[in-house]
């Protein structure tokens, strides 16, 4: 018995003894595993790779190391991406978006595995990148392809790819919370309330098999110094602003960054630039090196000294003036890096690096208002400016408000967090419309997410829709050859073609009503003189968002659609608005 075979029967089994809401609880356990399995696998291989690196000597004693290994960790990945997957892996989150957008939620197999195995060689080297969006990216391919093996719907192979978002987010942060809310707010462009239940248990059970392999401790290191302080909240909607402010810098640097790096055509010219790029960087700002937790537990412990370890300014280290001017190199130059990692090959993830920059950023601020006169206690604007850069970057202030309170244990700090996420959003949204994720989405308008018209009209296609009922005409019949027509038609609108079937126009009845009944007419006048061109007309090839905006904008009921000039049928505007109510209530039921 072959594998297809036995998957048939169990689908057969399934159909007849387990329901379709069942069966997805079922798959949201299964998912939340696997996902959780997959982030632990991530974690795992960078700490070995990285213990392997080090084997023998001090990595902070050998700074030349920063120089090489960065290079040498996205060469070894573009290697595994060109010539062993010879395969694209896509950018974590991003090609999640786009599996949604645009392929019906299919995600390539390779996914499951290829984004752990090219994350951890970027990262495990010493990319300036993050590991939550190649998590992500593996735990949605496995909820998309469990969907395909099992024949899921479109809306439950979506609520499996939201289960395995969740996943991997609470896995790979330890945040349960946060994964639900980041599964709502960035990838899912609808839920209902029955989607939440799944929602729940893939979250709750990857956390627990996080728990199993990685322990219960907090990801980052906070301890609660000073509770909030109602005379701060001027200095958290201070900080709100500065994050959005930096934010904004963060985001357009690596837009315009990944442009420019798109137009080196050899990818070995973006490797070498690149590389050479990130390797002096690091070089210079040790800091830069890796995913950067240290660094934010840290800067979260209102320590500083380590910002210059290593480091070619090392004696500067008891310097106010030196500090501010290192942490603004250093928030100045986070995203470069980031970006660099990202455009010269490498593969990771956007959030741990937002997090780092907004650490940074926290610690920046409380360090100017204590040297102003205004005593704050640092580690709790490192936490909320954390929040802030979140809120900004990644288009997403519920997520950062639980993310943050969940990684660090700082609930007392939730109403600043909330301050600062609101406002750095606000600040964002006054110079950016798109998030890092989905830039590159809207800007071929293929960006559907929390946007159900357009993803009911993504879901259809002018193929689905044609009409062949119509009869044509030859531009060369007279009126009384078409009246016999129209007498067997139950259509008002009558296509034109020629002998090749190449669309010349269409007859409308209630245009050549006022002869229709003067037989004297019926030999004298030609159908090629009661055509017209109607516009527009619909290809095969169109979306159907173009086909409604043609509806919209046209006074027809009917559209013709061609196919390199070649009469194919019509397209009705009742069947189209028919096809999207069903779509939109596939959509909203429970």
């Amino acid at each position: 018995m072959t594998k297809r075979s036995k998957i048939d029967r169990f689908l057969n089994w399934r159909k007849r003894n387990i329901g379709d809401r069942t069966f997805v609880i079922i798959m949201s356990v299964i998912i939340g595993i696997s996902a959780g399995m997959g982030a632990v696998i991530i974690k795992s291989l960078v700490r070995y790779i990285q213990r392997l690196l080090t084997l023998g000597f001090n990595l902070e004693h050998h700074t030349i190391f920063y120089l090489l290994l960065p290079v040498l960790g996205i060469l070894a990945t573009v290697i595994f991406t060109k010539y062993i997957l010879k395969q694209e892996v896509g950018h974590g989150i991003p090609a999640v978006l786009h599996a949604i957008s645009k392929s019906n939620g299919k995600i390539k197999g390779h996914n499951m595995f290829s984004s752990i195995i090219s994350s951890a060689l970027t990262v495990g080297f010493g990319g300036s990148v993050g590991l939550e969006g190649p998590a992500v990216a593996t735990g949605a391919a496995i909820g998309s392809n469990l969907g395909k093996q099992f024949r899921l719907s479109y809306k439950q192979v979506l609520t499996m790819l939201g289960c395995a978002s969740a996943a991997a987010m609470a896995a790979i942060f330890k945040a349960p919370i946060a994964g639900i809310v980041f599964a709502l707010e960035v990838i899912m462009l609808n839920l209902s309330m029955a989607s939440l239940v799944p929602l729940l248990i893939s979250s709750a059970t990857a956390v627990l098999t996080s728990y199993l392999f990685l322990g219960q401790n907090f990801l980052y290191t906070f301890t609660i110094r000073q509770g909030f302080v109602f005379g701060d909240v001027p200095y958290f909607i201070l900080l709100g602003v500065f994050t959005g402010l930096i934010s904004v810098y963060f985001t357009r640097v690596y837009i315009y960054i990944a442009d420019k790096f798109q137009l080196i055509e050899k990818w070995g010219n973006r490797l070498l630039i690149g590389g050479l790029l990130l390797g002096v960087m690091i070089f210079i700002l040790p800091a830069l090196f890796g995913e950067g937790y240290e660094g934010i537990n840290s800067a979260l412990a209102g320590k500083y000294t380590y910002l210059f370890e290593e480091s070619m300014y090392y004696r500067f280290n008891d310097s106010v003036l030196a500090l501010v001017l290192v942490l603004v190199m250093l928030i100045i130059m986070k995203v470069v890096a980031t970006s660099v990692t990202f455009a010269s090959g490498g593969v990771g993830g956007i959030f741990a690096p937002t997090l780092f920059t907004g650490a940074h950023v926290g610690l920046l601020f409380a360090i100017l208002l204590n040297y102003l006169g205004f005593e704050v206690e640092a580690s709790n604007y490192v936490l909320v400016a954390m929040a802030g850069m979140i809120a900004g970057v990644i288009h997403a202030p519920l997520t950062s408000i639980f993310l943050i309170a969940e990684i660090t244990g700082g609930y007392e700090l939730f109403i600043p967090l909330m301050i600062t996420s609101t406002i750095s959003y606000a600040t964002l949204r006054i110079f950016v419309r798109n998030s890092v994720y989905t830039y590159q989405l809207a800007q071929r308008g293929e960006l559907i997410t929390h946007d159900k018209d357009k993803a009911a009209l993504s879901l259809m296609d002018v193929s689905s829709l044609i009409e062949t009922n119509f009869s044509t005409v030859s531009p060369n019949a007279t009126l009384g050859d078409l009246v016999k027509i129209i007498s067997r038609s139950s259509r008002n609108v009558f296509p034109v073609v020629d002998k090749n079937n190449l669309f010349l126009g269409v007859v409308w009845v209630n245009d050549i009503r006022h002869i229709v009944f003067k037989p004297e007419l019926y030999d004298n006048i030609y159908v090629r003189e009661l055509m017209f061109m109607p516009s527009p007309t619909v290809t095969l090839q169109e979306s159907m968002e173009d086909v409604a905006y043609k509806f919209q904008t046209s006074s027809h009921y009917n559209l013709p659609v061609l196919d390199n000039g070649k009469y194919i049928g019509f397209v009705s505007r009742a069947n189209v608005f028919s096809k999207y109510r069903s779509m939109i209530r596939n959509f909203m039921e429970e």
